[in-house]
């Protein structure tokens, strides 16, 4: 029973490498300066970042992280309000 619980725990373990190995560099730096629980705008992200295209940040940053469960946003329903905010997970 513990060997079978010790091999299911390293191909767990596996798995969370394997995936970690798709994170791009965008979005590493994008985990980086977020904090888990703290809600971020897209603007203020942008600009811990140094980016000035928001469309070039969604695409290469946000999306991304989002589509991986990596970041959520505060008001799911409402993708475009303006009170948006986006939380690390």
């Amino acid at each position: 029973m513990l060997s079978q619980i010790d091999k299911s725990l390293d191909d767990i373990s596996i798995q969370v490498s394997e995936s970690d190995a798709y994170i791009s560099e965008a979005i590493k730096k994008l985990l980086e300066v977020m904090e888990y629980d703290i809600p971020y705008t897209s603007k203020i992200l942008m600009e811990k970042l140094g980016l000035k295209s928001k469309e070039g940040f969604r695409r290469n940053y946000l999306r991304p992280a989002i589509d991986m469960n990596l970041i959520c946003m505060t008001i799911p329903d409402k993708p475009n309000s303006r009170n948006q905010r986006y939380v690390k997970v």
